[in-house]
């Protein structure tokens, strides 16, 4: 039998069901989103640390447009002068101090644009003895870790000397570049890496005491920087038409990331001020980068300062900084941001190109007024 209900009224009490049913669902979905979202967030917030979690969210807010880089507001009325006077000042050099560094046994070593190397007395800093066998100037030394004494210059070669007491010799020199070596490194007693304004970056293998030429890596710019940021990781700066700072793996021997937006920063030092974070220097400014997601986090206005190419960490808390200007300036390290605490102005008289931990509380500086002032 037929149903007596008018058709109308069927109409109208199924449109109400479709609407229920409709209704049911879109609550059904937006639940299920919102249960999605919960799950994504308690994964999110038990697979990263409190640390990481932090930085997803400025993260975001940058993305979003929430956060805002903003300059440090320096009082410098307000600012103490810790660094008084020099307690030595060395004049040995005739040309511009490039380079400092601590050898094995706690002396300090320099060199210079006058081609020569310098190790001085760790009581007197009265020179120990001179090497002059660089035909130019003389950008870069270290100490591997076999005692070795690494340099390299603007005549293209690497030169490694055996340092026994107050003697040397030459053991091996590399010439595989094409244009001034600006800097070396060593990593893990195997690798000796070096970078060049020929837009290059080799890497030497160790065989014995001896070094041989294992890789090269070609840069789309003048390469001034390279350090060691990971166990299996470098960083590097690409200056010229491309500028900006690269993160090369060296087992897979892959770029695993870059980042761009950083100007005038190539020529400044990179310093790990804390596991995750990376200080890169530049014109008038300091640049932060998270190293575990490779972002840029914080720029740091620092006016009138010029080029700022010498940097040191004192200890965990304190870092350093010299300018074009020749001033010094201390800061305390607040998580991803630096605090300026106190500055010595025309602590040289021209650009200070090198700032070095050299223990006990004391700091060197070097200069292209061609000195050197321990502090």
């Amino acid at each position: 039998m037929e149903s007596t209900e008018p058709k109308e009224s069927k109409d109208k009490k199924e449109n109400k069901e479709n609407k229920e049913s409709k209704s049911k669902e879109k609550k059904n979905v937006k639940n299920s989103n919102s249960e999605k979202k919960d799950k994504e967030r308690k994964s999110i917030s038990e697979l990263k640390g409190p640390n990481e979690s932090i930085f997803l969210n400025k993260k975001r807010k940058l993305l979003e447009g929430q956060l805002k880089y903003k300059a440090n507001s320096f009082n410098n009325n307000n600012l103490n002068t810790s660094l008084k006077n020099p307690i030595h000042t060395l004049n040995y050099h005739k040309g511009r101090v490039l380079c400092l560094s601590i050898l094995n046994d706690g002396r300090l070593i320099s060199s210079s644009f006058d081609k020569s190397i310098i190790i001085y007395n760790k009581t007197t800093y009265q020179p120990d003895f001179i090497i002059n066998e660089h035909k130019g100037p003389v950008n870069y030394i270290i100490q591997l870790n076999s005692g070795i004494l690494a340099t390299c210059s603007g005549d293209k070669t690497i030169k490694l000397f055996n340092i026994k007491e107050n003697n040397y010799n030459i053991i091996q020199t590399l010439n595989d570049h094409t244009n001034w070596i600006n800097k070396i490194i060593e990593i893990e007693n195997k690798y000796l890496i070096s970078c060049s304004s020929d837009k290059s970056i080799i890497f030497y293998l160790k065989d014995n005491l001896k070094y041989k030429k294992n890789s090269q890596l070609s840069t789309n710019g003048n390469c001034y920087c390279i350090s060691q940021i990971k166990e299996n990781e470098i960083c590097y700066s690409e200056y010229g038409n491309s500028e900006k700072i690269c993160f090369y793996d060296i087992k897979d021997r892959k770029i695993k990331s870059s980042v761009s937006n950083i100007s005038n920063s190539g020529c400044g030092p990179f310093i790990i001020i804390s596991k995750d974070l990376l200080f890169i220097s530049g014109e008038n400014k300091i640049s932060i980068i998270n190293i575990i997601y490779y972002e840029l986090i914080r720029e740091i206005e620092v006016p009138n300062s010029g080029y700022i190419n010498g940097a040191c960490m004192l200890n965990k808390n304190i870092l350093f900084t010299g300018d074009n200007k020749g001033t010094i300036r201390q800061w305390k390290i607040e998580e991803d941001n630096l605090l300026l605490i106190s500055k010595k102005e025309k602590a040289h008289n021209y650009s200070i190109t090198n700032l070095l931990n050299i223990g006990n509380g004391h700091i060197a500086s070097g200069s292209f007024d061609n000195s050197i002032k321990i502090w």
